[in-house]
């Protein structure tokens, strides 16, 4: 597994974390990662509202058959190209969490959520971080470093 980075947006769109953790991408000015969390938040808002919503109260004598749709719509979960794949995790809050790795990369979704524990355990915990703003824990970065390494 090859995971390339990490980025965490904010609700507003705001790049609040970035890690890079394997040397396969490109490297990018800070004007550029925040141009692109940005440019993300705001993709990922209008496909959110290009999903057909579900079908509101079916009674029992309509003949509606099962939708797929889940109760609210999700907005870009994944981007795939040959020589990556953006898996994207939005928290309820409207935190992002967008993981950079190989195509072939089996459970992103997995990946994801123990990082987005690790987030709860270390940051979110921490008296001294402020929502919204740039993530500088220690801890997070240790642990986060530990679970990544395990698996690359």
């Amino acid at each position: 597994m090859v995971v390339f980075a990490l980025f965490i947006i904010s609700k507003a769109g705001g790049l609040i974390y970035n890690r890079e953790f394997h040397s396969g991408m490109n490297k990018l000015s800070s004007n550029d990662l925040l141009m692109l969390a940005g440019s993300f938040h705001g993709m990922h808002a209008i496909t959110r509202q290009l999903c057909p919503n579900p079908p509101t109260n079916p009674t029992p004598s309509s003949n509606l058959l099962p939708t797929p749709f889940h109760t609210r719509a999700t907005g870009l979960e994944v981007l795939e190209s040959s020589q990556f794949r953006m898996q994207c995790f939005q928290t309820l809050t409207g935190t992002k969490f967008l993981l950079f790795t190989e195509p072939q990369q089996p459970n992103t979704e997995a990946v994801l959520k123990k990082i987005y524990e690790l987030y709860a355990d270390f940051v979110m915990k921490n008296p001294f971080y402020t929502v919204e703003m740039p993530i500088r824990c220690e801890k997070f970065d240790r642990n986060l470093d530990g679970f990544v390494k395990v698996r690359g």
